[in-house]
């Protein structure tokens, strides 16, 4: 096969430097629980200290071996490097904009801050509940939603008893908010 159909380095997506989230709303923090800071935080520090340069003396090996253009550990390792970097200048822009939010410490109350667990009833008597976590530690999965989600933005600063207007694709349905828990504070020693 002629060089000239063949491509050694796959072009650079600079514009794209992490997963497909939601922007956050222009000039804000980005409010995150401690456990999410921790982990991403983690993320980062086993990306740069242990994944990429295991990585990098792989590549660099691999550089040494001749003929690059049909040598898989160089080609997908240096594949595998931009995306860790990518990651990494994600990972850098979001801890930059962090700010750790403690919800313990609203433990008690009933107004609904960022890190509150709700539950909240539709006119059909259908209970949900929900966590109000950061952009980039909600899991859906989980029960836990983005504080910038509407829901979220419908629940936060509303109280235990409130009836609520909530925007959905199908229209406006009323909910009312049952409870509102926060974690409990952790007992300094």
């Amino acid at each position: 096969m002629s060089k000239a159909f063949t491509r050694e380095t796959a072009p650079e997506d600079d514009d794209e430097d992490g997963p497909a989230l939601p922007p956050l709303p222009a000039g804000t923090r980005n409010y995150m629980t401690p456990a999410g800071y921790a982990r991403l935080r983690a993320e980062f520090m086993h990306l740069i200290d242990e994944e990429r340069p295991k990585l990098v003396e792989t590549v660099s090996w691999a550089a040494k071996n001749g003929d690059r253009s049909e040598n898989g550990d160089y080609l997908y390792g240096k594949k595998r490097l931009r995306e860790i970097d990518r990651r990494l200048r994600f990972l850098t822009k979001r801890l930059d904009i962090a700010e750790v939010v403690d919800a313990s410490q609203h433990h008690g109350s009933e107004q609904i801050f960022f890190g509150a667990t709700v539950t909240y009833a539709d006119a059909s008597g259908l209970e949900r509940t929900v966590t109000i976590k950061g952009i980039d530690e909600s899991d859906s999965l989980a029960g836990e939603v983005s504080w910038i989600s509407p829901i979220a933005r419908t629940l936060l600063k509303a109280r235990v008893g409130d009836e609520l207007k909530l925007v959905t694709p199908v229209g406006v349905e009323t909910i009312e908010v049952v409870e509102v828990s926060y974690p409990a504070p952790e007992a300094s020693g």
